[in-house]
């Protein structure tokens, strides 16, 4: 299978700060892959490398085939992090130019505008100066810009960014059909339940190192669960009585229901039937490992520490300014 991009060894410093250590990664033509992590761990540099918009220090880089994105440019779609568009064009106008600037024809280009606007409910927008239309609307303006030519690769930098629900689902919606077409995409986010919904393969960054390079079914495979999701019939009581089980590290609340973490060592299955035997319980269910988890016991070895918990709630504060953005 050929690649679309390969990495061997890159890095990339910023004077004494090294943004990007040692990266080695391969992506399949015809791929869903996701880069997460944390902001500022090196998944927009990455990127940008892979863009030839920063050249790495050290180490080897293949796009479509090629030395430098340079050459694949007409073949390639990106949305980059920070968003830019010409504010006082107008919406077909400015659609066209980027068209045109990735060598499409003339003939024709208006109506493939129309249909792109037309299918992410901007039909109306048209005419309408780029700097008129809402946040969200403009970053639905630059995806159609990103794909208008019909790229083999599609790279898109935190594409859900400050969308609200229904067009998150209308954008993730878009690059399923995208990729059911054969193309290879690659997008970043530092909210990682966002890359369990749409990828297929997940590449994870901590400080500049790739940390984690799997696909999702194998990595919820190799990350036995831990955690078990309890309601309890008694309450506080019954809580108290359960986490004094020698299988029971701690237990905090969740929405509905109330979380054991178990210590290792123990077998899930057998944890459940000492917590039933313990207590009865209106439900009780195997939480499957998060991201989110994954990440945290990777980056901190499984210890259940105060670097742990301030590293999770960095990754719930990321979680909920998100939802905050497109609410």
């Amino acid at each position: 299978m050929t690649n679309a991009v390969s990495m061997s060894g890159v890095r990339k410093t910023f004077g004494r700060k090294v943004a990007v250590e040692g990266i080695d990664l391969t992506i399949p033509e015809g791929s869903m892959y996701g880069f997460i992590g944390p902001n500022g761990a090196g998944k927009t540099t990455t990127i940008r490398m892979i863009m030839s918009i920063l050249f790495p220090d050290c180490g080897e880089l293949s796009v479509l085939g090629k030395k430098s994105a340079v050459e694949s440019k007409d073949q390639i779609g990106y949305l980059p992090e920070e968003r830019g568009i010409y504010k006082k064009m107008k919406v077909g106008s400015f659609l066209k130019h980027m068209g045109r600037l990735k060598g499409l024809d003339s003939r024709g280009l208006d109506n493939r505008v129309k249909e792109w606007l037309d299918r992410v409910d901007l039909n109306e927008v048209y005419k309408k100066k780029c700097e008129e239309l809402s946040k969200g609307m403009q970053q639905k303006v630059q995806f159609i810009a990103s794909v208008l030519h019909d790229p083999d690769l599609i790279i898109l930098d935190e594409p859900f960014s400050g969308l609200d629900p229904v067009n998150m689902r209308l954008l993730r919606t878009l690059i399923d059909e995208q990729h059911t077409q054969g193309k290879t995409v690659i997008f970043s986010t530092h909210v990682m339940f966002q890359a369990e919904k749409i990828c297929d393969h997940i590449i994870m960054i901590h400080e500049g190192k790739k940390v984690l390079d799997d696909t999702l079914d194998d990595i919820r495979t190799r990350f036995d669960p831990r955690a078990i999701h309890i309601d309890p019939i008694g309450g506080e009581i019954a809580a108290n009585i359960i986490s004094q089980l020698p299988c029971v590290s701690h237990l905090h609340p969740v929405e509905s229901a109330i979380e054991v973490i178990l210590n290792e060592g123990f077998d899930t299955q057998d944890a459940m039937s000492a917590i039933l035997q313990a207590q009865p319980l209106n439900r009780i269910e195997i939480k499957k490992p998060t991201l989110e988890d994954v990440f945290i016991e990777i980056v901190t070895g499984g210890e259940k520490s105060e670097d742990a918990q301030e590293l999770r709630a960095t990754l719930l504060a990321g979680t909920k300014n998100e939802e905050e953005a497109s609410s």
